[in-house]
Formats: structure tokens, sequence, C-alpha cells
């Protein structure tokens, strides 16, 4: 096998998956239930579950220190280090990465990409710089498939509630779209502009949600599009393999793979909540 020529480290905006080129280093969030504070590299999900059934503390979520990410870029093992970050536009965690860039020094160069996104659509962007470095490929190469990933790919999710993201002060323009009517059901996306999140369907209950977010990815990508599927689940892994039966009806399903939701992303999802990445056919590089 080539030598990668540039390694890539990410943070834990990411919900990493076993089918995909996803074991690269991670510079973690941290989530506080009061005066306690996990790194989520350390907290399981269960126990986050356990934590936000039983802790009157609402938790909160922190970016990762500069300390992390210069960490992770030393765990990469390269001299060129190309590091994938969670949308700017919901995270402070970019600049972390700068900030810990300056701090290098000279036996690191870093190349920092906002991913403009989150959890799966994240994974699949670093899925293609993870492949073109084990093909050999540069690091250019591996820049571009990852924007041809992201322009073709849509994240849509749904909650159970909308009191975590209320309480988290990342409602914004989902709130505002459902004209505070809390008892529906969002489905939600990462606007590309602004790398934020926007509403762009609702519904009456969990199911008719569940079949909402799957209407939005048959009208996005058209009834009978081969799909690669980045499934998500909360706390009811049955979840997304109803999202998968359903979508599974319309499209031939190229590649599916299924991550449960990861602890920082939860605090502000709540226990139960669902979503998916998905793309047309075969990988751009496979084409």
């Amino acid at each position: 096998m080539t030598a990668p020529l540039f390694g890539i480290v990410t943070d834990g905006g990411l919900d990493a998956y076993g089918g995909l080129n996803n074991a690269v280093p991670v510079a973690p969030f941290s989530v506080t239930f009061g005066e306690t504070s996990y790194r989520t590299d350390e907290l399981s999900r269960e126990a986050l579950f356990r934590e936000l059934a039983t802790n009157p503390a609402h938790p909160t979520s922190s970016q990762p220190t500069p300390q992390d990410w210069l960490e992770a870029y030393r765990r990469a093992g390269t001299r060129d280090v190309l590091a994938v970050t969670i949308s700017a536009g919901l995270s402070g965690s970019r600049n972390a990465a700068e900030q810990a860039r300056s701090l290098a020094g000279a036996d690191v160069a870093v190349t920092i990409h906002d991913s403009r996104t989150l959890s799966a659509a994240q994974a699949f962007q670093v899925h293609a710089a993870a492949t073109a470095a084990a093909r050999g490929e540069t690091l250019e190469t591996a820049v571009a498939w990852m924007e041809a990933v992201a322009q073709e790919t849509e994240l849509y999710f749904t909650i159970e509630t909308l009191e975590y993201l209320r309480r988290g002060g990342r409602i914004g323009r989902v709130q505002a779209t459902l004209g505070g009517l809390l008892d529906l059901k969002p489905v939600i996306t990462v606007d590309k502009a602004t790398g934020t999140y926007t509403n762009v369907g609702r519904a009456r209950s969990y199911r008719g949600a569940i079949v909402a977010v799957a209407d939005r990815v048959t009208r996005t990508y058209a009834e009978g599009t081969p799909l690669r599927l980045g499934l998500l689940y909360g706390n009811e892994p049955a979840d997304a393999d109803t999202l998968l039966d359903v979508l599974a009806a319309r499209h031939p399903i190229v590649w599916s793979g299924t991550a449960g939701v990861n602890p920082v992303l939860n605090v502000h999802t709540g226990p139960r909540a669902l979503g998916v990445a998905a793309a047309p056919g075969p990988w751009p590089w496979e084409r």
C-alpha cells in the first residue's frame, strides 16, 4: 500500500461508521452537568442517557480545546495534517483548531477544512479524505473529494422534543419556522450556505416525522435513485431500521451504515433522535 502523504484528524462532531474510513484521531468535545465535566471520549452513550434521565442540571457542551487539537495533530503521525471540523456555524471547534495550528510549530503543517456540517455527513467527508490518503493521493485531491461529497450529501434529522435545542440556544431558525408550536416534530437540516440548522419539514407524531425525513430524501434525489445512507439513532436503534425500510422501498441502497448519535450531539437533540446522511450512487472517485 502507498504510504500516505498526509494524516487526517477530526473533532467530536463526527459520528463514525465501522464501514467507512473513519478511524482517525479525534479532538473530543466535553459535556458538563452542573459542576461535573466529561470528555466525550470518556462518556458512553449509556452513561449519558442515565445522566439525562436523572441529573436535574441541564447539560452543556464545550468545543475541543486548542490542546486537544494539538494532541490530535501529533497523533496523526505525519508532518502534513488535514483537520476536518464540524461546521463553524454550530461550534467554535474550527477556531480552536486554528489556535492549535499556530502552536504546532514548524514540525506540523495543518490544513483546516470546515465540513459545514456534522455527524454522519461529516463522516462521509472524513471517509473521502482518508480514502484519498490511503491511495497515496495528494492533500489537494482529498479536499476536492471532500467538496464533491459535501455538494451531493444532505443530512436530515428529527427529534422527539425541541426542549434540548431550546435550552442549548441552538433552536434559532428551527423554532421560527415552526412558529413556536413545540408539539410538532421538526425535520431539520444544515443549511449549506450558513452551516447552521434550519427546518425543512414537520409532522404531528414521531412516526410521522420519520416518514417526513424519508420524504425529504426522496424529494431531493427522486424515487429510484440509488443511495448511500448513513443512518443515525438516539436511544431507539429500531428508529434507524424503520427509516431504512421506508427508503429501501423507494431507492436501491448502494451502501448503508448505522451509528448511535454521539454524546455531545445527543446533549442537543435529547435522547430520542433519528437522522440520515444521504447521497446518490457510488462515491465520486468510483464513478
